[in-house]
């Protein structure tokens, strides 16, 4: 995973020497803060801004980022839009989650239909609701101890830090994943705490059904535990394990099963718990497939969670 370099932020830093205020001079800093990177590059943003004033056009809501975000694996997609001159539009929510939201978002050049994506943005600072990250976090190392005791006592610069972790694992374990060719959205961008990733759904802004919302015929199940396996095959290979993996962050997207929520990604060798969320993600699905009729012969937990394990490398 990435590192990241946190630098204090005082007031001190912009003191000017006293004297008598011209036109133009602006107030002194009265807090000090820590800024995550995120933070500093939409504050730098908001101040270039207020310097640029060329209107958005068609109603836009900003120029896009891509130029400053963390970018997508390459071969990129010919879909993507990296011109600078495109903007973004929000067209509203469509998931809203303990740690997240997820918004609808075109991307486009003027006069042009663009791209629908979809906007991952992690909450932070407002909300308290990374209530399971310890055990998930075992494994993950940054560079300075300050980071990890403010990440620890859940102050508000520590719960920015958890915030951008979470986003940073996520785009690292799909940029990761989607470069081997297994079934997840591609990772377009990262730009401090919001992700754009690939929107799974109809021209229309439909998003694909979840594997929770849909009743399968015999045929249909079969097919769809097999190819929930052979993900979980490429993740393991990887070392990787989902962590939360369930019927509800499975879409079906064109007959094909999509792996998406991989904030909480586990790796495998390094988390001392590495092989107990591989067991919960097994039994968690397998517990799906067999309610809606897949017999136990065919979902084996035991054998599965042996195999993964041993591609893994930890078998």
């Amino acid at each position: 995973m990435r590192e990241h370099d946190y630098e204090d932020l005082h007031a001190s830093d912009f003191e000017r020497p006293r004297r008598g205020r011209s036109f133009g001079d602006e107030p002194e800093p009265t807090r000090r803060g820590r800024l995550t990177e995120g933070e500093r590059i939409r504050l730098a943003q908001a101040r270039d801004d207020a310097y640029t004033e060329t209107d958005l056009p068609d109603g836009a809501d900003r120029w896009t980022n891509w130029d400053d975000a963390d970018q997508g694996p390459h071969p990129r997609p010919d879909w993507v839009i990296t011109e600078l001159a495109a903007v973004d539009t929000d067209l509203g929510v469509l998931k809203t989650g303990k740690e997240a939201d997820v918004h609808l978002l075109r991307r486009n050049l003027p006069e042009t239909d663009g791209v629908l994506l979809a906007a991952k943005r992690y909450r932070s600072d407002e909300h308290r609701l990374f209530h399971r990250d310890a055990g998930y976090l075992e494994g993950r190392r940054m560079r300075r101890s300050r980071e990890m005791r403010a990440m620890a006592g859940r102050t508000s610069f520590g719960r920015n830090l958890i915030a951008e972790q979470w986003a940073v694992a996520e785009f690292d374990a799909l940029s990761r994943l989607w470069t081997i060719g297994a079934p997840v959205p591609y990772p377009v961008q990262r730009h401090g705490t919001e992700l754009l990733l690939e929107f799974l759904g109809e021209p229309d802004g439909t998003a694909a059904p979840r594997l929770a919302q849909l009743r399968p015929e015999h045929d249909e199940l079969t097919e769809l535990w097999e190819q929930a396996v052979s993900a979980l095959e490429l993740l393991a290979t990887q070392r990787l394990v989902h962590g939360d993996l369930s019927a509800y962050n499975l879409l079906v997207h064109e007959g094909h099963l999509m792996v998406i929520d991989l904030p909480q990604v586990v790796d495998l060798v390094a988390n001392p718990r590495g092989r107990d969320f591989l067991e919960r993600d097994v039994r968690n699905l397998a517990g799906w497939f067999q309610a809606r009729g897949l017999p136990e012969r065919v979902t084996n937990v035991e054998d599965l969670v042996a195999e993964l394990a041993y591609a893994g490398g930890v078998g």
